[in-house]
């Protein structure tokens, strides 16, 4: 979920531009009765620790926990002030200068200041526990410090184009400093826990709820609600039924809501749905073969896919249209590269002569190639007479997995190739150990891709087998990484944007990734708790899984229903209210047009 910026040259503004509705705020008023806003989601917290936390639930809460050196605006995700109110860079861009705000305090009543900052990032720099989840953010740095309490000066080794957009929590020195180890620090055992952000973390219970309290005293102005829990649904369905009782404000659109339960949910009074331009993908992984730094393999990936051919055999015989068609129902975009169309400057498609489109009889051909024959029972054998028989790991939690599944099951066994299904309430474990063939996988991507960029190169694959480590499914190639190191140094919009699509046409030659489909995001709240609420972006856009907080931020209690007390005025031109997201959903084919693993697992 990491937004950077919108483009390299957003990173050499000197100084944040606000629009008024975002200036910082005077404290709001709470009401006398406390309200709560319930949201449902389907995925585990991974950690509550930022050092090792990748799970879209996981970060989304951390950005509600913590602030950033930036924040980025709910109009155009343009870079703007979060803990730092300003940033310039030396003629060189080799010495970036922040200015950090002097009206931040933690929790705990301590002032946070540039040396919290200058600390956080020193960690990632020198311990590999602290880099576990964001190290790609300082692999670049040279030296970090904090000259005074105002000022956080970061020294660069190359150009960096990502420094307006730094997308780490700043965490407080004075109680982080004195743990022992970062890898296996959760951040989960005292509470509340102490943070600078809207929210204050004030308890967890493992695969049941997070809940925070509203941060009185955040500089942008307190959150209108007084509570906000987030409480973990195994199965979509009983998610769904709570919101029709009125036991969640809101069920998140990661998992997006099925066709089904959005068409019944639109009927149902005192809800809304909305449904924005996804900024996810949805694909299918390869194992490439699971390895660690210094080339020791480990796993038990099938051999077969290793020639490249067998990759695109597969992949021809995967129908996207069909796929969009039958199982998202139109609530989709056909999927070609890795960055989906809403981010139009990175999105790049295969000509006519590079695409793997829809066709079985080449499929047979390269699998012939590839010495994969018929035997007389119709199955796919190897030159020993060893069928060819495939896994993929499935979410249980996604019915699209699932459904796909059950495509891929019958379009592959027309070429004679088996595949198992292997649904799992967590696909952590065997992804991470290297035991999968193939796996449904997804990210949400930001307008600045430099992260699930960086999850493909040599440098995020684990140091220890088995081991958790930035690497979305250990790809390596030497050509990709020397295009990732170029777009990363370069600062021009449009030769940065070239360089992207390069990676992408690489990637998708590579045959380890195939891109499906680009959902839309279906997430629906009931309007007898929520007022009004924010989208990214606010004309078109997500509620969960910003990169940000506004969504959670401007929540304005309804007047009544459920107990509820109006905590708060609309922010004019932030909050998106009950009638644009009737519109939102009247407009479904325009959205069509603009449209840390998939859902249950998302890793941003």
């Amino acid at each position: 979920m990491r937004l950077l910026l919108t483009s390299g040259a957003a990173a050499l503004g000197l100084t944040a531009t606000l629009a008024s509705p975002l200036n910082p705020a005077a404290p709001q008023a709470q009401a006398e009765d406390p309200t709560t806003l319930t949201v449902a989601v389907a995925q585990s917290v991974d950690s509550l620790s930022p050092f090792l936390a990748v799970r879209l639930v996981s970060t989304s809460i951390h950005r509600l926990m913590y602030d950033y050196l930036t924040n980025y605006d709910p109009k155009d995700s343009k870079a703007i002030e979060g803990f730092a109110t300003k940033w310039e860079p030396s003629p060189d861009k080799l010495t970036w200068t922040y200015t950090i705000r002097d009206n931040s305090t933690w929790s705990d009543g301590k002032k946070a200041t540039a040396e919290d900052a200058a600390w956080t990032f020193q960690a990632m720099m020198d311990d590999e526990g602290a880099a576990t989840a964001n190290g790609s953010f300082v692999s670049n740095f040279k030296k970090v410090t904090a000259p005074s309490p105002d000022k956080l000066v970061i020294e660069l080794k190359k150009p960096q184009a990502t420094m307006a957009a730094l997308d780490v929590p700043i965490l407080p020195k004075h109680l982080w400093e004195d743990i022992d180890d970062y890898s296996a620090f959760n951040n989960d055992k005292k509470f509340p826990i102490v943070g600078n952000g809207p929210f204050i973390l004030t308890d967890y219970k493992v695969d049941s709820f997070v809940k925070l309290k509203a941060n009185k005293d955040f500089w942008r102005g307190a959150p209108k609600f007084d509570e906000l829990v987030f409480r973990y649904y195994k199965d979509q369905d009983a998610a769904v039924a709570a919101l029709r009782k009125g036991e969640v404000s809101f069920v998140a659109g990661q998992p997006a809501l099925t066709p089904a339960q959005a068409k019944s949910l639109k009927q149902t009074e005192d809800i809304a749905v909305n449904e924005g331009p996804g900024r996810r993908f949805f694909a299918l992984a390869v194992n490439p073969g699971a390895r660690t730094k210094d080339g020791k393999k480990f796993g038990d990936g099938h051999p077969a896919l290793l020639d490249q051919r067998v990759r695109q055999a597969l992949f021809h015989a995967v129908d996207r249209k069909t796929i969009v068609d039958k199982v998202f129902q139109g609530h989709a975009v056909e999927g070609a590269g890795y960055i989906p169309p809403r981010f139009s400057d990175y999105f790049w498609e295969p000509s006519a002569t590079q695409e793997l489109a829809y066709d079985p009889e080449k499929a047979a051909r390269l699998l012939h190639e590839a010495g994969y024959e018929s035997n007389n029972a119709g199955k796919r054998v190897d030159k020993d007479g060893k069928p060819l028989n495939l896994r993929i790991l499935c979410h249980a939690t996604d019915p699209n997995d699932k459904a796909i599944g059950k495509y891929l099951q019958e379009w592959w066994s027309a070429l004679g190739i088996g595949l198992k299904v292997d649904c799992r309430d967590d696909v952590s474990k065997p992804w991470y150990d290297g035991e999968y063939d193939l796996a449904f996988d997804g990210w949400s991507v930001n307008p600045d891709p430099d992260f699930v960029l960086s999850i493909h190169t040599c440098d995020a694959l684990p140091t220890k087998a088995k081991s958790s480590a930035a690497t979305d499914n250990f790809i390596c190639d030497k050509r990709y990484d020397a295009l990732y190191r170029q777009q990363l140094a370069e600062y021009d919009p449009a030769k940065r944007a070239d360089l992207v699509k390069r990676m992408e046409s690489r990637l998708y030659d590579l045959g380890y990734m195939n891109v499906m489909a680009y959902p839309n995001a279906v997430e629906a709240y009931r309007t007898d708790h929520i007022k009004s609420i924010t989208t990214m972006p606010e004309d078109a856009g997500n509620i969960y899984g910003q990169d940000g907080y506004w969504s959670w931020w401007s929540a304005v209690p309804a007047a009544e229903g459920s107990g509820s007390q109006n905590g708060g005025s609309d922010n004019t031109g932030l909050v998106v209210g009950i009638a644009a997201a009737a519109v939102l959903l009247a407009a479904g084919g325009v959205l069509l047009a603009l449209r840390r693993r998939s859902t249950a697992e998302d890793r941003e």
